[in-house]
């Protein structure tokens, strides 16, 4: 009995020492993370409803940020930290990827579009939402698609992709329309409101979140053919698995839970902070299908 008894504790000793010499040690993001014990995240201050500071405190909130928030979690979780602090990095998009890139932001969740240009300077985590190019424009403009823009001046984003293909679009397709680029979603949609353009181009999840701020949203609508296809992915460094497969980790765990629902409903179908708005924008079936099988890879 006895002999027993001590053949169990010695395959005990074994096995555990044999798990230990398994578990890598900590490398690159997490290992920065774990001696400072706080962690950088990159957010947007104007990308409703992902991330965006709506209040006095300045403190960003939207549907990204509350991701980031459960990656954050995780991290916490795995090393063992009873406290990690968390600091606030403002990012733009000309911006986000050198401070991902140079170490300044340890993560970036904001509305950042999943191309093969971007992936050979960062990393990409699973996407959390599926976008397609469109355009906000005024209910009583006339404009109803790409066509009707022929000698207008329409307003992009400075910096984006959607920038980029507007312009190559305009050439194209010989459209004649004066292409404006803001610095942010937010100056873009005061440019359509106050007249200095006829519509904005940008994707529709960012399109429904600046109607949302509007006065009355529904004088504005969402319109034309869908252009640009792209999901939104967390940013962190390139030549970093094990940072990327925890943020991944934890992001399919919400997914494979379903609490990714709850979360999509909070910012896209009911009313967000501050001002109580609604952007009536249900979840696609291509989100759902990136829910059922999460991928980072580009939109074809």
């Amino acid at each position: 009995m006895h002999k027993i008894t001590l053949l169990g504790c010695t395959l005990g000793l074994l096995f555990s020492a044999m798990a230990q010499a398994n578990e890598a040690p900590l490398e690159g993001t997490l290992a920065k993370i774990a001696n400072s014990a706080s962690i950088t995240l990159g957010y947007r201050d104007a990308s409703v409803p992902f991330s965006y500071v709506g209040d006095n405190s300045g403190k960003p909130m939207g549907y990204s940020v509350e991701l980031a928030g459960k990656v954050v979690e995780r991290i916490q979780q795995q090393l063992q930290l009873p406290k990690l602090a968390v600091k606030y990095n403002l990012v733009t998009s000309q911006t986000r990827i050198p401070l991902v890139q140079n170490g300044t932001v340890d993560l970036e969740c904001g509305s950042t579009g999943v191309t093969a240009e971007r992936q050979k300077q960062v990393a990409f985590s699973y996407g959390f939402i599926y976008v397609k190019g469109q355009l906000l424009t005024a209910k009583d403009s006339g404009i109803k698609s790409f066509a009707d823009l022929r000698g207008k001046n329409v307003v992009t984003t400075a910096g984006t992709t959607n920038e980029r293909f507007l312009k190559s679009y305009n050439v194209e397709h010989k459209i004649d329309m004066f292409v404006i680029s803001a610095k942010d979603h937010g100056e873009a949609f005061q440019m359509l409101q106050s007249g200095r353009a006829a519509a904005f181009y940008m994707d529709d999840a960012l399109l429904y979140g600046e109607r949302a701020k509007a006065r009355d949203p529904h004088n504005w609508i969402v319109v034309g053919e869908e252009q640009s296809r792209e999901i939104y992915s967390c940013m962190v460094r390139k030549d970093d698995p094990q940072f990327l497969a925890l943020v991944n980790t934890a992001l399919a765990d919400l997914y494979r839970s379903g609490e990714i629902n709850g979360i999509y409903q909070r910012w896209f179908e009911q009313p967000i902070p501050p001002k109580g708005l609604n952007l009536e924008f249900p979840m696609t079936s291509e989100l759902k299908a990136i829910i059922a099988k999460p991928t980072s890879d580009p939109v074809q």
